[in-house]
């Protein structure tokens, strides 16, 4: 159907680049396992190398599993085209490494990923690239902390692990006005709730890890965004810097995971707005981090870029620290674990999982408290989760 591209969000997921009757009537898009390509010349072979023509030379690069993947995923995001890689953080280091050199700096939020924030504020060094962190909450901050060496800012919005917002529009017209890239991970939103490049933001990236793949049983990353920046990451980022190639397996998850995407990210965001609000009205929790509640930190910026406040939920208990090992260790149904977007609802302790990597002066100047919980609502029956909750809370 060549009017694909025009339909409705699930529609594309499900249907874009892909024909049935092309591929001897198969539903499902075949999955390609091999790792190089054959050319009927010489000629043939090196136009393609050199971006001449499309096709396919050797699987490091790219596979025709992996390329309706990448279609699919940057018609979701808006973007003009996208790369595919074996991990959340193979997509942020490739798409660095393509884009940074030696001599730069780059403008990152103090609220990322553990181990993003381990990149930024050890790794880029080794490579003489310095990162300069700022409170991405307040515009005015990252006016102030941009150089004459910077070359891109970057943030999660909302952030892991306490959900604080982003204003999308904001940061990118101020990187714009000075020539700069704005880089967004938009993992926890996904697609479906909020487009980063609808707002000005130049490349989206994701865990595919999480809500994209969906179930758990797999690692991998994107990239979107223009053709340009896409290319640049595909044939350095990707291609000789990190090698960390998307397997074609993998990418057939990922595309089935996609195809329910639209359903499980609504289930996920109206369970997770019932746990929150269960914890507001709990006496045990001090404070509730939600961008679905309507008087959360950062309320208007989830009303203007979100369409629903997600699956993820922070909250801190009146008992500090020992009440969530507490609660923690109370919970049936939930799970400990540092992953989210998954069927399985997960819950984790941000200042000694995921984000042990900060230190603990770093997380108080930057207000990752020791009591902060993270808690990844998920696809079962709602009242069962709420029921579990509600009986580890009570026993506080």
């Amino acid at each position: 159907m060549s009017d694909i591209p025009q339909h409705g969000f699930a529609t594309r997921a499900i249907h874009l680049g892909y024909d049935p009757l092309d591929e001897q009537g198969a539903l499902s898009p075949p999955l390609y396992l091999t790792s190089t390509y054959t050319q009927d010349s010489i000629e043939a072979f090196d136009q393609i190398r050199l971006g001449e023509r499309q096709g396919y030379v050797y699987g490091r690069t790219r596979n025709p599993t992996q390329a309706l993947l990448e279609a699919r995923l940057a018609s979701l995001e808006g973007a003009e085209a996208g790369v595919v890689t074996a991990s959340g953080m193979a997509a942020i280091s490739a798409t660095l490494f393509s884009l940074l050199q030696s001599g730069d700096e780059i403008v990152v939020d103090q609220i990322v990923y553990g181990t993003a924030f381990t990149l930024f504020a050890q790794g880029l060094t080794r490579f003489g690239v310095r990162a300069v962190f700022a409170d991405f909450t307040r515009p005015e901050a990252v006016a102030a902390a941009i150089g004459p060496k910077t070359r891109a800012v970057y943030f999660e919005t909302p952030a892991n692990p306490n959900l604080r917002l982003v204003d999308i529009a904001a940061v990118s017209a101020i990187a714009r006005g000075k020539g700069l890239l704005t880089i967004v991970d938009n993992t926890f939103a996904t697609p479906v709730l909020q487009r980063p490049l609808a707002h000005g933001a130049d490349i989206v990236l994701h865990s595919a890890t999480k809500y994209l793949g969906g179930h758990g049983d797999l690692l991998a990353g994107a990239v979107l965004g223009r053709q340009e920046h896409i290319d640049a990451i595909r044939l350095q980022g990707l291609r000789y810097f990190t090698g960390a190639t998307l397997s074609p397996f993998t990418a057939f998850l990922v595309l089935r995971g996609i195809k329910t995407l639209e359903l499980r990210v609504q289930r996920h965001s109206e369970s997770a707005r019932q746990v929150a609000q269960l914890l507001r009205g709990h006496a045990a929790v001090a404070d509730v981090f939600y961008p679905g509640l309507p008087d959360t930190p950062g309320a208007d910026i989830a009303r203007r870029q979100l369409s629903a406040g997600g699956g993820l939920v922070a909250f801190e208990l009146k008992g500090g620290l020992a009440a969530g090992r507490t609660l923690l260790d109370s919970l049936k149904l939930a799970r400990i674990a540092v992953s989210l977007g998954d069927p399985e609802t997960l819950i984790q302790h941000p200042a000694s999982m995921t984000h042990a990597s900060y230190s603990a002066e770093d997380r108080e100047r930057y207000g990752l408290s020791e009591g902060l919980l993270r808690l990844s609502v998920g696809l079962e029956t709602p009242e069962d989760i709420l029921a579990d909750l509600k009986q580890g809370l009570d026993r506080l």
